[in-house]
Formats: structure tokens, sequence, C-alpha cells
């Protein structure tokens, strides 16, 4: 809670004072930005600005203005969208298509800069319940499926739809963080919904996913590790959906339906490679860190796997670079068996 004491000492210059009022909403402010931007690295940097920017400001704030949570989401909006409009004007990347080896991906809408968020910062990251006009729960809102439809839309929309339908902010309040009319937000936020609900469209054939942890989840996955670890691409196969997809982030390509899946996973198995599975967790879904065998028994870090689940079948996996794997706790290496 804000206290006037607190609050009077951190106006005054009190560090310490600040602290301790600004630093219990981090970890959501962090969970906010990565909403926004979809890349872990950003977010974190959007979150040390907004700290600095509230620091900076402290001195101007009263609680006349609104709650501390809320100026700290104002700012760290701001931020966020300062981000979003840098981030529009790097160059994109081009990409030789001859580097890639048989089965070759096929160009999809993807946002390259995607990264996977580690479930561990998400414990910490409920001190603020969602406002009774939130439309999603938070698992489903930190989802990589969710976080990768919301990086399609316009930033402006971007911010309306998780300030509004993943918090729970009041149109009023949205309308002030942004510094818009009220009528400006319900626009933004009808045209956001839409775009969000034909980007879910071709999932709504897909059975809702086990719950997190649950008995029927783990069995999935040990299923998963034990096919993918053994190099069984028939026991893998069987896991998957129809319509099941690779993604590749930074690679804004992927591998759609059984078939391109089943010859990708034949490809990243043949010549005898085999691979040992660290399990984790990422935006509330089974990870898992991928080492490679080599011929001395040292195991090197290969990528990082997220598994997205539907009923008792897998319907896409994304496949991050071994350089995220420090977020969850893993090491580059591991030692020989």
């Amino acid at each position: 809670m804000v206290t006037g004491d607190l609050l009077s000492r951190a106006r005054a210059g009190d560090g310490e004072a600040f602290r301790e009022l600004a630093e219990s909403h981090r970890r959501e402010l962090q969970v906010h930005c990565y909403r926004m931007l979809g890349s872990f690295q950003d977010a974190e940097d959007a979150v040390q600005e907004t700290m600095l920017a509230a620091w900076q400001g402290i001195g101007g704030f009263t609680e006349e203005r609104g709650s501390l949570r809320t100026w700290l989401y104002k700012i760290a909006t701001s931020r966020c969208l300062n981000a979003r409009r840098a981030a529009s004007r790097r160059p994109a990347r081009e990409w030789d298509m001859s580097q890639f080896n048989p089965p070759v991906p096929t160009p999809r809408d993807e946002p390259v800069w995607l990264q996977p968020f580690p479930d561990a910062l998400l414990d910490g990251a409920a001190d603020g319940p969602p406002g009774p006009e939130a439309r999603y729960e938070q698992s489903e809102a930190i989802s990589l499926a969710f976080v990768t439809a919301l990086q399609l839309l316009p930033a402006r929309q971007i911010a309306v739809l998780i300030l509004r339908d993943v918090l729970g902010f009041h149109a009023s309040e949205v309308a002030g963080m942004l510094e818009v009319t009220v009528e400006s937000v319900n626009s933004a936020l009808k045209r956001a919904r839409a775009s969000l609900q034909r980007r879910q469209q071709p999932a709504a054939g897909h059975q809702p996913p086990p719950a997190a942890r649950s008995p029927a989840e783990d069995a999935i996955v040990a299923l998963f590790a034990r096919a993918w670890e053994s190099a069984d691409l028939d026991a893998l196969v069987a896991l998957l959906t129809d319509d099941v997809f690779i993604a590749m982030p930074p690679v804004p390509f992927g591998h759609q339906g059984r078939d391109d899946v089943t010859r990708y996973c034949a490809s990243l198995f043949g010549a005898g490679r085999r691979f040992d599975l660290v399990p984790t967790r990422a935006n509330g879904q089974p990870a898992f860190g991928a080492y490679l065998r080599d011929p001395a028994g040292i195991r090197h870090a290969a990528g990082f796997w997220v598994l997205t689940l539907a009923g008792d079948r897998i319907c896409a996996m994304t496949r991050f670079e071994a350089s995220v794997l420090p977020w969850f706790g893993l090491p580059r290496t591991l030692p020989s068996r």
C-alpha cells in the first residue's frame, strides 16, 4: 500500500522509500512490457526505463492523480509505445533461403523478435489482480499464441487491449494513461478485438489445453520427451495435431502441417544426432532446453523448445535460439552421463 510517509520521503529524494513503493510492482510491469513488446530483453529494458522515469518524476506525483500502480503503468506503456515505434524503423533482415536444408520452411506472418518468458518470473507478478472488466484469464494472456497475436496489432491497439481486457482498467483510466479520449480508447479496443478474433479463428477447432502441471499435461510432456530423446519419429508424430506448426523466431518461416513437421524432425534426427531435454516452463507452457550429444558425451545447447498443447495433442512447437537458456537457469553445456 502507498503510505503518506513513504510517499513524502520518496518525494524528498529518499531512494529506499521509492524502492519500497515501486519495486513491489516490478514483476507485473515486466509482464506488461513483455506482452506489449513480445521480447524478454526489450521488456527488461522498458521496465528499467520506467523505474528511472518514475524516480525522476516522483516529486510531482500526487495520489489525487490516481494510484501509484496506475501511474507506473502509464509510464511503462509510454516506454513500450516508444520502443515499438523505434523497432518499426529497424531494417528487415534478408534471409538466404539456400542456407536451409530440406524441408525448406515456408514464409509465415510471425513476429521475428518473439522471445519466451520464464514462468519463474510470473510467480511474483500477481500483486495487482485484474480489474472486474478483464476478459482474459492471466494464464491465457501470457501464452505464446496470445503474445504472438498481439504483436501483429498496431501499437496503440496492443496497449488498449492489454490495459482493458487483460488488466481490467476502466476506459477512462486507459484514456488518461494514453492521453486520448474515451471514445478513442473504445474505438481502438473494438478494432483490436476484431483483429485478435480473426487471428485466433484457425485454432478454433482445437480442444483446450490441459491444466498447467496437471497429470494430463505431465503425461503428454513425458511422451514427447521420451520420443524426442530416443528419436522415435513415429511416437513423436502420434502426438501431433494435423495442423501442427513449428515456429523458429527470429527466422520468419516455419513448418506447417504434420507431414512437413515430420520431415523437419526427421532431418533433426538424421546422421545419428541425439538430444537430451531439460524440462522447464515458459509462458505458462511446458518447455525444454535441448542439448545435442557429441561423440565424447558432452551435451551442447542446441535450442529451446516451447510446446503448445490442445487436448492430448501438441498443436505447436516454438524453437528459440540457445541464447535464451540462461534466462531459465539452464547451462550452455551438460557434462557426459
